[in-house]
């Protein structure tokens, strides 16, 4: 059967894809086009490993409401609650090149701004540079706790890293074990994401595919290094970063989506409430167009999230099937590539509905 992606990767639109297809209960398709290494051809491979990049906040706040169903954090709580450097944080009304002013915000963030995008943290703190995986999660929150809140909590939708990465703090502070180690033991281990990781070991890397952009004459396509992340990957002094850090396989992707689409049960076993997994996956962003849940993306018929390299993945609740969708480009896309996902897309809808 002819890959439905063929056409991008014979126009050199797409340097290759791992693609999947499942039921809440077994995988229907997985499929590998193109190279993960274009030089050394290298083809993709169904264990082919990715940055998924912004993939990581749907995990990361589906372990905060493992703590919610435990009872130990409530989303309407303060965040400073858990996390007393957000007491008496303040707000930025005026700021230009010379001044800024400041006021208290009318009321204290909560968890859920956090979850939803509607706190107004910033995307990233000063910090934060040149790499966003330089920190432990301690020293990020105090960045943030330091820095203005650019709107008044609830009254806006702005996506940002730095509210996800508090999740993650909280999750560390409530659970009493650092943040990566809860999503092994909680999470990674006993739905079987063998490979999902913040700092790949060295036979991974031998598995990690290359990242590519378009050529400056966009005649082609070049490699490219991921400028958000400290090179090497298996370097250990990075650090994990929970709004965008994980690297994972299509398959470990779709163990986790499983879990979430079928109400939180995975191979028979319960891991998160149906009560938690409706709300992370329903908007929470109130009268505000914009349509979140808790680090979902959230519609009709449908919730989701993608990765600033193009990855996405995402639940089609009316045909009961998910989609994962792993490729590893950035700076936009040549030709009809960045409609790639939608073909996929449309297909898998038609095949398995």
């Amino acid at each position: 059967m002819t890959n439905i992606l063929q056409p991008y990767i014979d126009r050199g639109e797409l340097a290759g894809a791992v693609t999947l297809v499942a039921n809440a209960e077994k995988i229907l398709s997985l499929k590998c086009i193109g190279y993960a290494d274009i030089a050394a051809k290298i083809p993709m491979q169904p264990n082919t490993m990715f940055w998924i990049a912004s993939q990581s906040k749907p995990i990361t706040c589906t372990a905060l409401m493992m703590l919610v169903d435990d009872g130990k954090v409530c989303v309407d709580d303060p965040v400073e609650k858990y996390l007393p450097e957000f007491k008496s944080m303040w707000l930025s009304v005026e700021r230009d090149d010379e001044h800024i002013l400041l006021k208290r915000p009318s009321r204290l963030i909560t968890v859920r701004d956090i979850l939803s995008h509607t706190s107004g943290m910033g995307f990233m703190s000063a910090l934060e540079v040149p790499t966003l995986d330089l920190q432990p999660l301690r020293e990020c929150s105090l960045s943030y706790a330091m820095t203005p809140l650019s709107f008044e909590p609830g009254t806006k939708y702005e996506y940002a890293n730095t509210g996800i990465n508090t999740v993650g703090r909280i999750i560390e502070v409530v659970s009493g074990m650092p943040y990566e180690e809860f999503l092994q033991t909680r999470m990674f281990k006993p739905l079987r994401m063998i490979d999902t990781t913040f700092v790949p070991n060295d036979e991974q890397m031998t598995r990690m595919t290359k990242c590519y952009q378009p050529n400056a004459d966009r005649t082609g396509l070049e490699e490219v290094t991921i400028s958000q992340l400290k090179y090497p990957f298996n370097d250990k002094s990075r650090k994990p970063m929970p709004a965008g850090g994980l690297f994972s396989t299509a398959t470990d992707c779709g163990h986790f989506m499983q879990m979430v689409l079928n109400d939180g049960i995975y191979e028979g076993k319960r891991y998160l409430s149906t009560e938690s997994i409706k709300q992370m996956t329903s908007k929470q962003t109130g009268e505000l167009a914009d349509e979140y849940g808790f680090g979902w993306a959230s519609g009709e018929n449908y919730f989701g999230h993608g990765g600033a390299c193009a990855t996405n993945m995402a639940a089609h609740t009316k045909e009961g099937i998910i989609i994962v969708y792993l490729i590893q480009e950035t700076n936009g896309f040549l030709g009809d590539g960045g409609m790639a996902l939608e073909t996929f897309v449309k297909d898998a809808r038609e095949k398995y509905s």
